[in-house]
């Protein structure tokens, strides 16, 4: 009886969805540090220009509208980057976009530092925005590729929200270290130089990028990914996680100056970003039973309400608890967003799926930085917190209304992978 009941815990523990078992999957490690020194700079690089810029013209709405074409440059470009790294493959697109990157980043730096007139600041953010590598993305069609359809799925979407939220940690007080300690300009340059070195290195690790092109079913594998309904559903929710992200930097800034603490301003934001640490961190170690749709709808539901009370907060105290539960809604949001394009999309337009969601956040950060700025100039101190729980109230309701779109079960042109984890095939 011994004999049966031994392996059965053994199997159940070696199934177990874990961090420690994500980090040992096979090759795993040749694409995460390279991966990580590579996305690394993506967090650098707007405040590196907004400081880089404001010491050259004084003003920091020049600056703050330079950083924003570059962002809205790469929200618009970056699906079209996923969608060739899944047709070509990844190598073939990073390559010359690092190159590019890089030659933008210190164009722009020259133009800057030699007080060129601010349209041809605009000329340089266009490119400097577009070519940013998609490292995120592709990092989470790598673990599609080595993990396919494991439990791990999920473990790994945590660990790379983990991720991206301790580069936005680190990135931002790493560059504002060099802007103000050793030169304005030292922010973009090492933004660039990283860039280079990190991309080419991430590159060169051609063994667990996806295939490209095809793998037998032409007419699925090229379909853009943005024609899965699921994935524009998911589009609009990423969006309203941006305007939270965008909101917080302008509103806690202001309520920090309001209260003559402007030093409050990086506690109040670093309280924001631990709890989305913390809840990622939990998530990935959960074995979820509940269907990944049904997750999402609950955990947005609850970073609206929490989004929603942001404005009611008139203590510093009261903010921070408040910061503390938003953030700790976001990663599951995010978590389970990722997860979901995993059985929504096929396989060779994953990485353009993953960039439309990363450009969605981008692209709602932008608006949501320039809105809740404009409210908190001409309302009152605090107005701005009105953004997030503008965006994720909207986004809420688009979600809840057209939820049956995120089932996995067989919709419209594509079927997802079902018993062998058969690849994704076409029907009537």
């Amino acid at each position: 009886m011994a004999s049966t009941v031994t392996p059965s815990k053994d199997s159940a523990a070696a199934t177990r969805p874990g961090y420690g078992r994500l980090l040992r999957t096979r090759g795993a490690w040749t694409f995460l540090l390279p991966g990580f020194a590579a996305r690394q700079p993506f967090a650098m690089l707007t405040i590196s220009i907004v400081l880089l810029v404001q010491h050259t013209t004084g003003s920091y709405g020049a600056a703050g509208a330079v950083a924003a074409v570059t962002g809205v440059s790469m929200a618009l470009f970056a699906p079209y980057s996923g969608r060739l790294a899944d047709r070509h493959g990844q190598r073939a697109v990073l390559v010359p976009g690092v190159l590019l990157h890089t030659v933008s980043g210190l164009a722009l730096t020259a133009l800057a530092l030699g007080d060129a007139p601010l349209w041809a600041l605009f000329a340089a953010a266009v490119p400097t925005g577009a070519s940013v590598p998609q490292i995120g993305p592709m990092v989470r069609a790598r673990w599609g590729v080595r993990l396919k359809g494991s439990p791990l799925m999920t473990t790994a979407a945590a660990f790379e929200s983990v991720t991206d939220e301790f580069t936005f940690v680190v990135g931002p007080l790493l560059a504002t270290a060099l802007c103000t300690a050793v030169d304005p300009a030292a922010g973009l340059l090492t933004e660039a130089a990283l860039t280079l070195v990190g991309g080419l290195l991430f590159a060169a690790r051609k063994g667990t990028q996806p295939a490209a092109g095809r793998d037998g079913h032409a007419r699925v594998e090229r379909v853009s990914a943005l024609r899965v309904p699921g994935v524009r559903v998911l589009i609009v929710t990423f969006l309203g996680i941006g305007a939270v992200f965008g909101g917080m930097q302008v509103s806690l800034a202001a309520f920090s100056e309001s209260i003559g603490e402007p030093g409050l301003n990086g506690v109040l934001y670093g309280v924001f970003a631990a709890g989305n640490m913390l809840s990622g961190i939990a998530c990935g170690a959960i074995a979820w039973k509940t269907a990944p749709q049904h997750r999402l709808v609950v955990g947005y539901t609850a970073l609206a309400l929490t989004a929603s009370a942001l404005w009611t907060a008139h203590s510093a105290l009261l903010l921070a608890g408040l910061g503390l539960l938003v953030g700790m809604c976001i990663a599951p949001a995010l978590i389970t967003g990722y997860t979901l394009v995993e059985d929504l999309v096929p396989a060779g337009a994953r990485t353009e799926a993953f960039t439309w969601l990363t450009g969605a956040v981008a692209l709602g950060q932008a608006a949501a930085v320039t809105v809740a700025g404009q409210l908190e100039d001409r309302l009152w101190d605090g107005a701005g917190f009105l953004v997030p729980m503008a965006g994720t109230v909207l986004a809420l309701a688009t979600l809840l209304a057209l939820r049956s779109r995120l089932a996995t079960a067989p919709r419209g042109r594509t079927v997802a992978r079902g018993v062998g984890h058969r690849e994704p095939v076409a029907v009537d």
